[in-house]
């Protein structure tokens, strides 16, 4: 028999079946085991999580006391405390997404915002723009052959980590929209944002944060060696030119060898984000721990951002098809970083199309902190009219929401453009 109980009502000795919500809120590897001593006990209780549903056929059971407000009611045979009898459970069950596996071992510190992702936009937005004016006047001076000036890049990483520590998900989600014309330079400030976020999920110091975003900034800095005809060709590379694009890494770091105040680190991000895990990547062909950690990190931010992002020949991904995709390339990234990774985004990160258990469409605008499936919402089509509906918007933690999402959707296949202005100001009409 499967029961519901209280977290805090869970004893040595239960079998946990489920918990309760988002299993990505809580510290455990596997969502099935046996409460074997005071360790695991403590963890449960110490999670956050409110309820779970134990398997009194596979531990300890509980003892059948009397019915409250015709509810079905058991006495935790060792806390004495009541707790409600599951004979059908038939409510909705939050699960994450099968093919996005998430690791609880290592969990992202909770970083809960200071501002709304609304609040903190505008600012976003300035950064944005400021760090594409940087950018550009970067890869001009190195093709012109002058000193690149770090101090305005170090201040715009100073500012950029500001506005991730007060809602990261408003730079996040805004590095992301970017025209075809303007990724060459938009793609270095998104990849900054990126590892500065996932190196502070990872634990970083402010330096090392700091480091990881110069590295961003930095990373594609060969391209400016690359010929114009291939870095900007609006269509698929032929393999011979690919060869050629094969060979901005070793540009890169060349170009940085010759500035003095450029950590090794970052050097070494710019000359191999394009290494994999299973050693197929380039230029050096490294496997696993031969690849620095910030170079992993690298990868995963470059390949994430240059999914995402519309360029000539390729209109981007929705931001979670992306993760979804990234998720089934095994060998490719550092799976346990790109775990984090997910963590620090979202499953659903902002921007995401998703279907709910109403059958409705809705954009993720706001996620909740510690709860990754389940996002505010902006709720805007009706499935089974196949129509736009007045947009509302949906708060899936609250605890009178009985919507769930049940799957990610590709905006192209409803035929829908443009709904970044659904999250970017939750007063828009339709």
């Amino acid at each position: 028999m499967l029961k519901k109980i209280a977290a805090n009502q869970a004893a040595i000795g239960m079998f946990v079946h489920q918990f309760c919500g988002s299993w990505i809120d809580h510290p455990f590897w596997s969502r099935q085991f046996l409460i074997a001593d005071e360790a695991t006990l403590r963890k449960i209780r110490e999670s956050g999580i409110r309820e779970i549903i134990i398997n009194t056929e596979r531990g300890l059971d509980s003892v059948a006391e009397k019915p409250v407000a015709g509810k079905p009611v058991a006495v935790n045979s060792v806390a004495g405390t009541p707790v409600a009898v599951i004979t059908d459970i038939n409510e909705p069950v939050v699960s994450p997404p099968e093919d996005l596996p998430v690791s609880d071992e290592a969990p992202a510190p909770e970083l809960r915002p200071t501002y709304s992702v609304l609040e903190e936009v505008e600012r976003a937005r300035e950064l944005v723009a400021r760090g594409k004016r940087d950018v550009i006047r970067m890869f001009a001076d190195a093709r012109m052959g002058k000193v690149i000036e770090s101090e305005g890049l170090q201040s715009l990483v100073a500012d950029m980590s500001d506005s991730l520590m007060r809602n990261s998900h408003a730079l996040l989600g805004l590095v992301r929209i970017k025209r075809s014309d303007e990724y060459t330079y938009l793609h270095s400030v998104a990849a900054a944002a990126l590892m500065m976020a996932l190196s502070r999920s990872y634990g970083c110091d402010e330096q090392t944060i700091k480091m990881a975003g110069m590295a961003g900034l930095l990373h594609d800095l060969g391209k400016v060696e690359m010929p114009e005809h291939i870095l900007n060709k609006p269509g698929k590379l032929t393999e011979t030119e690919f060869d050629v694009m094969r060979g901005h890494p070793q540009a890169g770091e060349k170009l940085l060898r010759a500035l003095a105040d450029v950590p090794p680190e970052v050097m070494d991000a710019c000359l191999h984000h394009h290494e994999k895990m299973d050693g197929s990547g380039y230029p050096g062909k490294l496997a696993g721990d031969e690849i620095s950690l910030m170079a992993r990190m690298a990868a995963i931010c470059d390949v994430y951002d240059a999914i995402t992002s519309n360029r000539p020949y390729h209109s981007g991904d929705d931001p979670s098809i992306a993760l979804s995709r990234m998720a089934k390339w095994p060998g490719h990234f550092d799976t346990k970083l790109f775990q984090l990774f997910v963590r620090t985004l979202g499953i659903y990160p902002i921007g995401s199309l998703v279907r709910l258990s109403s059958d409705r469409l809705a954009v993720v605008i706001e996620q909740n902190a510690g709860a990754l499936l389940r996002p505010r919402l902006r709720v805007f089509y009706s499935v089974p009219q196949r129509r736009w509906i007045t947009p509302e918007i949906l708060d899936l933690d609250t605890d009178d929401s009985q919507d769930v999402i049940v799957g990610r959707e590709e905006p192209e296949s409803w035929g829908l453009t443009g709904l970044d202005r659904l999250w970017l100001n939750s007063n828009i009409g339709i």
